[in-house]
């Protein structure tokens, strides 16, 4: 299953988990009644076009596209749990979308832009030494945010139940039975995460943009913003070859940070979490194959 499973936590009062194989995904959420509810569904056909064959291209196209499954599988979840039918989908859908990754690129890369710039300028630092700072400040902010937000209540959920996904991916790369009992188990790691992947494109980035020498401020902000499908093709590219050679002691090594920083992200899920990634899991599984057919 290497390169072939995403996963997304609930958020907040929300609980629940999607599943993402290559042709069909799966949301299981627990009502209100208690019961395990799953919804399964077959994958676009980006999934299966050409584009998906093509490195660094398919990883941008499908990471765009994955955002905005994790968001329609958020509304699925809330339906489900409130009882209401209220649909996003289409244009509000994306523009909920769009002003999520505005906030994160502002923060996350212009902000510190700003700051490299303000102290190349300022204090007469070398375009390497400030697109340095850069980057110490954009990894500050990314590991202060996770760190903070998990201090939260109902964020400490949402990271459990990423635990409990990442237990079961786990639990059936190994090839062990997928029950509560088997799967708590396993490891809360894993090398294919999302967080491993921001981790990733931090690191990144303080190589592609010291590359770029000095700039005046404007081009310094724009640069950021035009190569981020960059520095995601790239990033998410290196996890997949990370992710399929595990065998090799140096690439162990060098995802030992992406790990570590995942200690932020995850929790020791409780049982019934773990019930609740256990079936969409399941489901996905059991839709791929009827799909094979």
């Amino acid at each position: 299953m290497e390169d072939r499973i995403i996963t997304y936590g609930g958020q907040a009062v929300i609980e629940g988990v999607m599943m993402r194989g290559r042709t069909a995904m799966a949301v299981a959420m627990r009502a209100p009644d208690g019961r395990v509810v799953v919804h399964k569904e077959r994958l676009g056909r980006l999934y299966r076009s050409r584009l998906t064959k093509i490195p660094f291209v398919r990883s941008v196209v499908v990471l765009w596209d994955a955002l905005g499954l994790g968001m329609r599988a958020l509304t699925i979840a809330a339906n489900t749990q409130t009882g209401e039918d209220e649909k996003i989908e289409g244009p509000a859908l994306y523009l909920a979308l769009g002003a999520a990754l505005i906030f994160g690129i502002g923060l996350f890369f212009l902000l510190p832009a700003g700051v490299g710039a303000l102290v190349e300028g300022q204090l007469g630092w070398s375009a390497w030494s400030s697109n340095l700072l850069e980057g110490l400040v954009r990894l500050v902010l990314l590991v202060g945010y996770v760190w903070g937000i998990g201090l939260l209540p109902d964020i400490k959920r949402v990271f459990a139940y990423h635990g409990a996904e990442h237990k079961t991916i786990n639990a059936y790369e190994a090839g062990a039975e997928l029950t509560p009992e088997s799967v708590a188990g396993f490891s809360l790691e894993h090398p294919r995460c999302g967080t491993a992947f921001l981790l990733t494109l931090v690191l990144f980035s303080v190589v592609l943009f010291s590359a770029l020498g000095p700039l005046p401020l404007g081009w310094r902000l724009v640069s950021r913003i035009i190569l981020l499908p960059v520095l995601a093709g790239v990033s998410a590219e290196y996890i997949r070859w990370t992710a399929s050679h595990l065998d090799s002691a140096i690439v162990r090594g060098l995802i030992k940070p992406n790990l570590a920083l995942q200690a932020l992200t995850t929790r020791e899920p409780d049982a019934s979490m773990l019930e609740i990634a256990i079936a969409a899991f399941k489901t996905m599984r059991q839709a791929e194959l009827d799909l094979a057919l």
